[in-house]
């Protein structure tokens, strides 16, 4: 194996995919102080989060297949320094417009840790132990943004917001030097055709015809929506209808995280056992349930934290079934192409999240409901694209 030692190389794949919900989470208590700092409205401050998930879905589409054709390392390596130089563009950004463009700047950068750590793990461990390793990356993961909100609201109570991105910067220049020393490439089919235009659509269109491949990444996609809708909307729920404090919001945020670490701990456990395919369908039913019960209770006018944060705790615990195991089912076929297959649902997956994101941003007044209706939505449209593509026919 050409990788670095099987430890060192779960520590710097869970660091490289933290890059993603870091850069959204971690400044989510600011943002209500951006929106002050910088004399925007709540619409156009939640644009730094849409527009930086449009970004990281496109660059998706070049990163992966460049994967393939180049390697792993090289791609990992433009991509983060990218993330490095558009972080202090944040820092130093005098209006809401600049920070905007520079956060899609950052989102190109960023998309090469999570997609190319998850083809690193399918080049390592292969399609029979991927789901079991991302699952626990996935919790090794869920750290981050379990602690990003708390230390992001400590930052921007102490010393404003735009020390959450000299943090960013700071981390992105570690995982650098890390990818430097310690990163070996782990692509053994490199392809020097992958990176040709109509070779990358060729390989997009084969994936897309794919039954089970369309299956999985609808459920992947629909899921994580539902989960951007509660992160792009938790600081001006919590915040702003409930009353809470920067950093009381990044622990009510880390209850939320809680419930994911439970899913994809439990993934870890049971995919030998259960299987990938049942853990993602039970997955999926959890978060019709969870996304049903806030959405009732929204509905019903029950306004107080715990009718958002219990049932967001089941929610984050179904998405943290189905998303591992999603992409395991998805890339198990397609050694050659496992980053074409990432990138294709990373992209599907961040494209539908930066429109539940708008539509919670344009929506969200004094009432859950929005939010609750895209996590409800999103769950139950993630089940059925189950029913309709994945599960595998009787007899």
């Amino acid at each position: 194996m050409t990788a670095a030692p099987t430890l060192t190389l779960a520590v710097l794949i869970t660091a490289l995919v933290a890059l993603g919900p870091l850069s959204t989470d971690f400044y989510l208590p600011a943002l209500p102080a951006i929106t002050a700092s910088l004399a925007t409205d709540v619409a156009h401050t939640q644009l730094t989060l849409s527009v930086y998930l449009f970004g990281f879905a496109v660059g998706q589409l070049a990163c992966g297949p460049l994967s393939d054709r180049y390697g792993r390392r090289p791609v990992l390596l433009f991509g983060v320094a990218v993330y490095v130089l558009a972080s202090l563009a944040c820092v130093f950004a005098v209006s809401i417009d600049a920070l905007i463009a520079a956060r899609f700047l950052q989102a190109l950068g960023a998309c090469a840790g999570p997609v190319l750590g998850r083809a690193v793990v399918r080049d390592v461990y292969g399609p029979q132990d991927s789901a079991r390793m991302l699952s626990y990356v996935g919790t090794a993961m869920a750290i981050a943004p379990l602690v990003g909100p708390l230390v992001g609201g400590w930052l921007t109570e102490w010393w404003g917001w735009r020390a959450t991105f000299v943090f960013l910067a700071a981390y992105s220049v570690l995982l650098v030097l890390a990818i430097m020393f310690l990163l070996r490439e782990t692509n053994p089919h490199l392809n020097p055709a992958a990176g040709r235009p109509a070779e990358i659509w060729a390989n997009f269109a084969t994936l897309l015809r794919d039954r089970r491949y369309r299956g999985v990444l609808l459920c992947n996609a629909l899921a994580y929506a539902g989960l951007f809708a509660f992160i792009s909307g938790s600081s001006f729920v919590f915040i702003g209808m409930f009353g809470f404090t920067p950093q009381q919001m990044g622990l009510a945020f880390g209850v939320m995280v809680s419930g994911y670490m439970a899913g994809t701990t439990a993934s870890g456990r049971l995919s030998r056992r259960v299987g990938p395919e049942r853990l993602m369908r039970n997955g999926a039913l959890l978060g019709v349930l969870a996304g049903g019960a806030m959405l009732g209770l929204a509905l019903a006018g029950v306004h107080h934290p715990l009718a958002v944060m219990l049932p967001m705790w089941f929610s984050a615990c179904s998405i943290g079934l189905v998303m591992p195991n999603a992409a395991a089912i998805g890339m198990a076929p397609y050694p050659h192409m496992a980053g074409s297959a990432a990138s294709l649902m990373g992209f599907s997956q961040m494209g539908l999240a930066a429109l539940a994101g708008v539509i919670v941003g344009h929506s969200l007044a004094q009432s859950v409901v929005p939010m609750a209706l895209v996590i409800a939505v999103g769950a139950s449209a993630s089940l059925g694209s189950y029913f309709a593509w994945v599960r595998q026919p009787a007899g």
